[in-house]
């Protein structure tokens, strides 16, 4: 039977929620030797609006694409938390931005993780770098790929000029991580 994980990210158009998925899905499918997928969903308003990626990271084929129901769901806005905690697999980890969802809403997961990604992020580099600490985050929680892996999808997937800065930004959020899992 297949190891077959399935991730949700999730938040509002801006926040870089489909490129965090889509650094996932390329450090598990080239960087990682395992299957991976990637779709994604968002509102008609291209900042703002509802937005979601799903990661699919399996050790064979990924039979489906989407996520039926994540066991890991992350929110980085309280309108995709409301959204999106009825997805997830019942005894399932939610993480949170915690300064971004204060209030998360009750739901069949087991565990509730707070980041505090987009506080760093404006803190240490730049707001827009969330996203990549808060990816970190989930590989300091759950390693679901190497950190060579993901650190390699990321310089492949960042804007030329930010690397090191994003590299920075994944780094901090393996701590981040590491912190909350053990706390």
């Amino acid at each position: 039977m297949a190891n077959r994980k399935e991730i949700r990210i999730s938040g509002f158009g801006g926040q870089g929620i489909v490129l965090a998925g889509v650094i996932l899905a390329r450090a598990a499918a080239i960087y990682n030797d395992t299957e991976a997928t990637q779709s994604e969903s968002h509102g008609a308003e291209s900042r703002g609006g509802a937005c979601l990626s799903d990661v699919v990271i399996s050790d064979e084929r990924v039979d489906y694409p989407m996520c039926l129901a994540p066991e890991i769901l992350v929110s980085m806005s309280p309108e995709a938390a409301i959204r999106y905690v009825p997805t997830i697999e019942a005894g399932g980890l939610f993480i949170i931005d915690e300064d971004l969802v204060p209030d998360p809403p009750a739901g069949t997961y087991s565990k509730l993780l707070k980041i505090p990604a987009t506080r760093v992020a404006e803190a240490s580099f730049k707001r827009v770098m969330a996203n990549v600490v808060m990816l970190g985050a989930v590989i300091g929680i759950d390693p679901l790929v190497k950190r060579e892996s993901i650190e390699k999808a990321v310089l492949a997937s960042v804007p030329k000029g930010t690397e090191g800065m994003n590299i920075a930004a994944l780094r901090k959020g393996f701590e981040l991580g590491e912190a909350a899992a053990k706390a």
